[in-house]
């Protein structure tokens, strides 16, 4: 029986390029024939969980929700040191936004059992909201710290770290269990072993379908969703305008009369 902390690492596979394609119709990426790649965010978060195991003790577990091939980055995750391994998969699950997808997750790790920390990247390049952790710490209730640059320490079930806003940097201090969002800034991401990558293969992925999880159709997926893309398109760009030539101080009063002119200003 392992002691010391139960970390909770949330991943999801995306695509390597950013150079895709949508569906007209469904509103949906075509990932037909590209590489999926774990989310470049996400590697920090699954660093952060291997750090905090490898100084307070206990399991790092990931969980992605995805289509059966989102295997392979569990897989990358356990060659990298991760535990166990999680796969929400069903096409019930399919076509969540943010919420549903936070609802999800959550409802999956109340199925996996206890947690002290669920670890999150700080966006996701497909989606780069950033608001899949302070949902599911939402479903959860649970305190939810974003941004996080650096781990103080963790002691008596209390969690000390920093994290860097706009307006400088914070040091907070709250009690486990909570959902964190980490940035690039908390560590760089090791490589993984020989030994990990040989143990990735032999890892058993464990599948949780609605059959496991029961939850109400109308909550998850595209029917459980807030927000929909109703269309996808690509925006024409007007070329007309006009070129203004002079020295900085004639450009400066020509655009500004321009703006004016058009009661912009």
């Amino acid at each position: 029986m392992s002691t010391g902390l139960n970390i909770i690492v949330c991943i999801k596979q995306v695509l390597e390029t950013t150079e895709v394609e949508f569906d007209k119709e469904t509103g949906r990426l075509k990932r037909e024939g590209i590489a999926a790649i774990i989310n470049p965010f996400d590697e920090y978060a699954i660093e952060t969980g291997l750090r905090i195991k490898e100084k307070s003790g206990g399991l790092v577990k990931v969980l992605s929700m995805g289509p059966p091939n989102a295997e392979q980055a569990l897989r990358d995750a356990i060659a990298l040191g991760a535990d166990e391994a999680y796969l929400a998969t069903d096409h019930v699950f399919a076509g969540a936004d943010t919420w549903a997808t936070g609802y999800t997750l959550a409802k999956c790790v109340q199925k996996i059992g206890e947690f002290d920390i669920i670890i999150c990247g700080l966006k996701t390049t497909d989606g780069d909201t950033g608001q899949t952790g302070p949902e599911m710490a939402e479903v959860l209730d649970v305190p939810c710290i974003c941004y996080v640059n650096e781990i103080i320490s963790i002691k008596d079930g209390i969690i000390t770290l920093k994290r860097s806003l706009d307006e400088g940097i914070e040091l907070l201090e709250t009690k486990l269990p909570l959902v964190i969002t980490v940035s690039k800034d908390i560590a760089h991401p090791r490589l993984a072993t020989l030994r990990g990558r040989i143990a990735a293969k032999k890892a058993v992925i464990n599948q949780l379908t609605n059959k496991e999880l029961d939850l109400d159709v109308k909550t998850i997926g595209l029917e459980g969703s807030f927000t929909r893309v109703i269309k996808i398109f690509t925006p024409q760009i007007n070329f007309d305008g006009e070129i203004i030539q002079g020295n900085p101080n004639e450009l400066a009063d020509a655009i500004f009369y321009k703006l004016k002119e058009v009661k912009v200003i």
